[in-house]
């Protein structure tokens, strides 16, 4: 069902009525420096050298999983192979 075009613009009014009665209620604060400080320690942006290093760790943990895949599948196949051979008997 289709809102109207006066529904709209009577939503549309009441919103930024709303809006004006919060930005008179509500006042800006400024937060105590101490906690200014606290945040700036506790998000920083990582300098390229220690990014290049996570990506390289990333390629270590990715070449070390897909050597444990790879050693899971030959012994699968193996399995598989033995099971095939004995079972026709």
């Amino acid at each position: 069902m289709k809102k109207s075009r006066k529904e709209k613009t009577g939503n549309e009014d009441q919103l930024f009525a709303l809006e004006e009665h919060l930005a008179d209620t509500l006042k800006p604060i400024t937060p105590p420096s101490e906690l200014v400080v606290r945040m700036r320690d506790r998000i920083r942006v990582p300098q390229r050298e220690e990014i290049a290093s996570r990506i390289d760790s990333w390629q270590r943990l990715f070449l070390v999983f897909g050597g444990v895949m790879s050693g899971f599948v030959v012994i699968v196949t193996i399995a598989r192979a033995f099971f095939y051979f004995v079972g026709r008997k």
